[in-house]
């Protein structure tokens, strides 16, 4: 029986196989299409499902991907599309950028380019985005300043990070939320209070730096504040508790309201920019959906009943737990080199282990969040990483960057230190 439950993890051995291999033969960690590796899982998995007919088995299957808390996941990751696609196309990204150099001192450069990468990533919801907006700047900077190159470069990945981590838009805090049945709100409560120490430490660093002592003139070009207005409405709805899809409905009505008002969107250029950032989706949501039925066969093949047992063998009481679901996450994330992947994979494992040992939704799901962002801030294969040693155009390596990854280090520490102080809750 117990080879039979250890058997039924196949798939996702399977998936880290295809997946992995073809990235350490040819050095491109993103040289298999990541949702092939899936298919075939996926294949592997409907062949492992309990009934004698491919019908039964397909059943099995599709009854997995149709999931409520996958479809609602799903058409969350299609409204966060669109929002941030039609806010990014009429220029919500350029304007929060020139804010943020028109406003802080030049002095502390540095500080400024984590802060904006803070907010910018906050609002629209991707580190990647933010490194791929925020990168060319860090770079001018560079070479316009005494500015240390790496470590500019640096500030804008953590603040990436930092603000992937805590958007209500992320397609991790989408993942992280959903999986563990809790409301975003009260998830970026505990998130907040867990990541915030790493933030203020790491903007400290950069205030302080040696290479951030450079005062330069820097051209910025004319700052529309109408255009980042879209942006804090959908932040202070979304930490109000409106419901996410009021909230991101009105995110792109209003961003398109703007757009229309600048002329920057006719009525079908503001259509397609919507249908856009939906099919911009298309892969994270075909993803979410193998996986739903891929987790629904390893359970019913008794997978996941093994995994846990196996943790609960070795963990003793909350603090173990809460090890185990940040060492859970990371190891899938170093396998993946995706957060989101990496929160979708282990979800449903995370979640058994938190109802067993009595850990909060919020809690569970703010612990996958921040050790996911934090393997990923720092994997020198990861997509942000990669990002922006492509924009550097060979001046700067993955080692050059990681040297000045402060913040991810530290929210690593954090969430250890988070785990071993505090105190069990009660059931």
């Amino acid at each position: 029986m117990r080879n039979l439950k250890i058997k039924a993890l196949l798939p996702i051995g399977i998936f880290l196989i295809l997946y992995l291999v073809p990235g350490w033969i040819s050095g491109d960690f993103y040289k298999m299409p990541i949702i092939i590796s899936f298919l075939a899982a996926a294949g592997v998995a409907i062949f492992m499902a309990p009934g004698k007919s491919v019908s039964n088995k397909m059943e099995t299957f599709t009854k997995g991907m149709g999931h409520s808390g996958i479809m609602m996941m799903c058409l969350i990751f299609m409204m966060a599309g669109a929002f941030a696609n039609v806010a990014k196309e009429m220029g919500a990204v350029s304007s929060t950028v020139n804010i943020g150099l028109q406003f802080l001192p030049q002095e502390i450069l540095l500080a400024g380019i984590f802060i904006i990468a803070c907010f910018i990533a906050l609002a629209v919801g991707t580190s990647v985005g933010t490194v791929v907006a925020l990168t060319p700047v860090a770079l001018g900077l560079g070479e316009a300043t005494q500015i240390n190159a790496a470590m500019a470069v640096g500030a804008a990945i953590g603040g990436a990070m930092f603000g992937d981590n805590l958007s209500m838009i992320s397609d991790t805090t989408i993942a992280a939320t959903r999986t563990q049945n809790c409301h975003m709100r009260d998830k970026f409560r505990a998130n907040i209070r867990l990541v915030l120490p790493a933030a203020i430490i790491s903007l400290l660093i950069y205030v302080f730096a040696p290479s951030s002592n450079a005062s330069q003139n820097i051209d910025i070009q004319l700052i529309d504040y109408l255009k980042i207005f879209p942006y804090l409405a959908v932040l202070i709805a979304a930490i109000m508790g409106m419901n996410v899809f009021l909230v991101l409905f009105i995110g792109i009505i209003l961003a398109g309201i703007v757009g229309f008002f600048n002329g920057d969107f006719t009525i079908w250029s503001f259509i397609t920019s919507i249908s856009n950032g939906m099919q911009g989706m298309a892969e994270i949501v075909m993803i979410s959906l193998l996986v739903g039925g891929i987790v629904e066969i390893i359970r019913i093949n008794g997978g996941i009943e093994y995994i846990i047992h196996h943790i609960g063998k070795h963990t003793k009481g909350q603090k173990g737990a809460e090890l185990s679901i940040v060492g859970l996450t990371s190891l899938v994330n170093v396998f993946t080199a995706n957060n989101t992947i990496a929160i979708l994979m282990s979800g449903p494992i995370v979640k058994n282990i938190a109802d067993k040992f009595s850990i909060t939704p919020k809690r569970s799901a703010s612990l996958m969040d921040t050790s996911s962002c934090f393997i990923q801030g720092i994997l020198p294969y990861g997509a942000q990483i990669l990002a922006a040693v492509g924009l550097a155009a060979g001046a700067l390596s993955p080692f050059d960057i990681m040297s000045y990854l402060f913040y991810p280090f530290l929210m690593g520490i954090t969430v250890l230190v988070s785990i071993f102080i505090r105190k069990p809750a009660l059931k």
